[in-house]
């Protein structure tokens, strides 16, 4: 079975495209993916695309037809949060299954303003009666979960903010490129304790693309730049006896990290940067016990020492992270990939994180999907 690597990978500024379609943003994305690799619109032999708010609209045929109709299959992908992870990973599956040598995954999205709506529940509306399943809620109850059982503290989940927006002021690409001190994340507006404004993710419109190929495809080109992918994990909610409404944000990512590992043959150990989940400040905390970055219990000591900034041992969100670069919920999975991408090629400018050989991405689309990548320098 062929190993699969990235050949090619870019994203667009995440930003508002008041202008433009989902569509235009694919497009544009993709062009820039395939001049990283080398290739064209022609060389692709397989296309994944993913979407959640126009998943009806075809997005990936109309993402061809801006930018050329070849006649190869189209799969749309829909997947909540997870969704660009989703389709990067069923691109792997194809080429891995010796089905095609070139395959585009690529994320497209223009996020609604505001709090975004929720899936809808089968029967009874739980909503308000059993809890909440708006996402501010769930994660504020996620994280004060974690403060009650260990003494996480308000100001260390807000330490989480205040790291990602500095690291989003190296990143070009990035929505926001702005400082915000411990004070102004604190007393910024309260959304859900202990969430305050800028300590929730950013809506906003994006997209990325990737270019996978097998291994035969990848010596052609030449192996200088290629990133191996390592390993390809989805896991979705195993049954718990828990609230219908307030599902569990801790056992999936569990899941997914352990295949993830596994099928790498690596521990956390070996990681030398990660792009999680960072929906909002607390989902960070809770993510550092679950991809085993550190023990039960240690996540607010981990962001109090410095170790996941840019520099330490283990850097988290070197791109800002969806707090700070934004959350185009479509293109966010592709997005993660990239960066960790660029840092393995070298390529990340003022936020490199220097001697990066292994890097892990992570997403948790809620309902419950969560894609875990990890993702080696190839030469």
């Amino acid at each position: 079975m062929t190993d699969v690597y990235v050949a090619g990978i870019d994203m667009i500024r995440f930003g508002r495209y008041p202008g433009k379609t989902p569509a235009d943003l694919g497009a544009q994305a993709t062009l820039l993916a395939l001049d990283d690799a080398g290739l064209g619109i022609g060389d692709v032999q397989a296309v994944y695309c993913s979407n959640l708010f126009q998943a009806s609209g075809l997005m990936g045929q109309q993402i061809l037809r801006l930018i050329g109709q070849t006649g190869v299959p189209v799969t749309n992908v829909s997947n909540a949060c997870a969704s660009g992870a989703t389709a990067f990973r069923d691109a792997w599956i194809a080429i891995k299954a010796g089905l095609y040598d070139v395959v585009l995954a690529v994320g497209t999205e223009q996020v609604p303003k505001g709090m975004l709506p929720v899936g809808g529940a089968m029967g009874a509306e739980p909503e308000g009666v059993m809890g909440s399943h708006a996402m501010p809620a769930v994660f504020a109850e996620a994280g004060m979960v974690h403060a009650n059982k260990y003494g996480t503290s308000f100001e260390q989940f807000a330490r989480v903010s205040v790291k990602n927006h500095h690291h989003s002021t190296m990143n070009p690409k990035a929505m926001h490129q702005v400082e915000t001190p411990l004070e102004q994340v604190l007393a910024s507006e309260m959304i859900a304790y202990p969430n305050t404004k800028l300590m929730c993710s950013v809506n906003t419109d994006g997209a990325a693309a990737a270019i996978l190929v097998s291994e035969k495809k990848a010596r052609e080109l030449g192996m200088g730049r290629m990133v191996k992918v390592r390993a390809s994990a989805l896991a979705s909610d195993p049954y718990e006896p828990r609230s219908p409404t307030l599902f569990d944000a801790n056992t999936p990512t569990r899941l997914a990290a352990r295949w993830a590992y596994e099928m790498a043959g690596l521990g956390p150990q070996d990681v030398n940067l990660v792009e999680l989940h960072d929906c909002f400040a607390t989902a960070e905390i809770l993510h550092y016990e679950n991809l085993g970055l550190c023990g039960e219990g240690e996540a607010g000591q981990l962001i109090d020492s410095g170790a996941t900034a840019l520099g330490g041992r283990i850097p988290v969100n070197v791109s800002g992270g969806l707090l700070s670069k934004g959350h185009p919920i479509g293109a966010t999975g592709i997005a993660n990939i990239y960066e960790i991408a660029q840092h393995l090629r070298g390529e990340a400018g003022a936020r490199q994180v220097q001697g990066a050989r292994i890097g892990l991405t992570h997403v948790l689309g809620w309902g419950t999907a969560v894609g875990v990548h990890i993702l080696e320098k190839a030469a």
